[in-house]
């Protein structure tokens, strides 16, 4: 399962920079709802949220001029999936300092 994370990544990636023709999105909609099917869930962590250093995993803190903005999510480089119960794979994000 951890192994089609990076192909649904690249999938994401494509979606949001509407870089995918219309017959490429049924293609990634058909494999988002069988991974589902079988138990994938995301984990949902996004940017404003407060970083939790027990679910995402920081890999970059960057500078903010605004105080509300440190300690949290400025960005999700990689979402984070569970499959049932059990963490796959933690979200990849970028921390307020």
């Amino acid at each position: 399962m951890t192994s089609l994370l990076d192909v649904l990544d690249d999938f994401d990636r494509a979606v949001k920079n509407n870089a995918m023709p219309d017959g490429i999105g049924l293609i990634h909609q058909k494999m988002v709802n069988i991974l589902q099917s079988k138990g994938l869930k995301g984990i949902g962590t996004k940017a404003g949220d407060a970083f939790d250093a027990d679910v995402p995993k920081a890999v970059a803190e960057i500078p903010v001029p605004e105080e509300d903005a440190k300690g949290k999510i400025g960005d999700v480089l990689e979402p984070g999936y569970m499959l049932g119960d059990k963490i796959i794979r933690y979200a990849k994000v970028v921390v307020g300092k």
